[in-house]
C-alpha cells in the first residue's frame, strides 16, 4: 500500500509553499511529501485518511500532518464541482522541517516547537480557542511576502504549541514502508469503497478491484491498514451519518439506511463507539457549536 510521493512546488523566491483554493481536486490520490503540511478548511466537508486513521473534516478544522504521513482528502462532490454553486475555501501551507536551516529547530527556545512537528508525525487535528488564531495567520500569510511570510509560519507554529486540546489522528504503530506498486490498489479500494458502502459490498466484489483472489484480501487489507475492511466501512458509513445529521435534512432512522446500515440499533451501536457520542447528541452539539460561530462572526464584522 505504498503512497505515492508528492513533490511540493514552490516559487523560486520563496521558501516554502502557501496557496488558497476555492475548487479543490479529488484527483489527489493516497500519497505523501517530505514537507510538513497544514491544511485550514474555512469551508469544506469530506473524507479524511491520514495513516491508518479515518474520519469526516468539516469547515472550520485545522489538521497538521507531518513530514512522510501518508494521506488523502476525499471533499464531498459539490466542492469539486467547478460549476457548482458550494465553493470550497481551503488555506495550505507546505514546509520542510529544515528550510530555515539544520540547526534551527536545535535552538532551546524552539525546542517546543521540534516536540510538536515530531507528534505531527501521526496528525494534528486543532480543537481550542488558538485554532481561531492559526486560521487568522493562515489567511494573512496568503498575501504576506518575504521576511513576514516567516515569521508568521513561526506564529502560526507557536500558535499550534500552544493548543491545549489537540488529537493525534494516526496511531502510533503506523507504518507505511510498502511495495511502490500498492500505491494504485489503495486508491482504488478507497474509491470503490466510498461510491458503493451503502449497498453490501461482497468479499469477491471488493477483491477483484484490488486485484487479489478472495482469500488473502482480509488479511492484505488489515497487515496494511491495522484494520479490518469490515471495521473501514463502518468508519466510513459512520462518517456519511455524521454528514446527513449535520445537514439535518433526513430524520436518524432515514439517514441511518441512508449510511448503509440495515439495522438502527448497529447504527446507535457503532456510531456511539466512534464518535463517542450518540446520533442526537452529537446533531445537538454541532447546531449549538454552529450557533457560537456564528454569533462569533457577527460580532467580528460588527466590531
Amino acid at each position: 500500500m505504498k503512497p505515492k510521493l508528492l513533490k511540493v512546488s514552490t516559487d523560486a523566491e520563496c521558501s516554502f509553499s502557501v496557496r488558497h483554493e476555492t475548487v479543490p481536486s479529488n484527483h489527489n490520490r493516497w500519497h505523501y511529501h517530505e514537507e510538513v503540511e497544514i491544511v485550514y478548511f474555512k469551508k469544506g466537508c469530506g473524507t479524511q485518511f491520514i495513516g491508518d486513521h479515518i474520519s469526516r473534516f468539516m469547515s472550520g478544522d485545522i489538521v497538521i500532518v507531518g513530514a512522510n504521513l501518508p494521506h488523502y482528502w476525499r471533499f464531498d462532490d459539490q466542492y469539486v464541482d467547478p460549476y457548482g454553486h458550494t465553493p470550497a475555501d481551503i488555506t495550505v501551507v507546505h514546509f520542510s522541517e529544515n528550510f530555515w536551516g539544520d540547526k534551527f529547530l536545535q535552538l532551546a527556545e524552539n525546542k517546543v516547537i521540534k516536540i510538536m512537528l515530531e507528534k505531527a508525525r501521526r496528525g494534528l487535528l486543532l480543537f481550542d480557542g488558538n485554532r481561531e488564531e492559526v486560521a487568522g495567520l493562515m489567511t494573512k500569510m496568503v498575501d504576506s511576502q518575504g521576511s513576514l511570510r516567516v515569521m508568521l509560519l513561526l506564529k502560526i507554529l507557536m500558535a499550534i504549541t500552544n493548543c491545549k486540546q489537540v488529537r493525534a489522528l494516526s496511531s502510533i504503530g503506523f507504518k507505511y514502508d510498502y511495495k511502490q506498486e500498492e500505491n494504485d490498489r489503495i486508491n482504488a479500494i478507497y474509491e470503490y469503497s466510498l461510491a458503493n458502502f451503502r449497498s453490501r459490498i461482497q468479499l469477491d466484489e471488493i477483491a477483484d478491484i484490488a486485484h487479489i483472489c478472495p482469500n488473502s484480501f482480509c488479511r492484505y487489507f488489515k497487515s496494511r491498514t491495522k484494520k479490518t475492511y469490515s471495521q473501514f466501512l463502518i468508519e466510513i458509513k459512520v462518517g456519511n451519518a455524521c454528514k446527513l445529521l449535520i445537514e439535518n435534512k433526513l430524520s436518524i432512522k432515514q439517514l441511518c439506511m441512508e449510511s448503509g446500515f440495515n439495522s438502527f440499533s448497529s447504527f446507535h451501536k457503532y456510531f456511539k463507539k466512534i464518535t463517542g457520542k450518540s446520533p442526537a447528541i452529537y446533531k445537538n452539539e454541532y447546531i449549538q457549536h454552529a450557533k457560537i460561530t456564528n454569533m462569533s462572526t457577527l460580532v467580528q464584522i460588527s466590531a
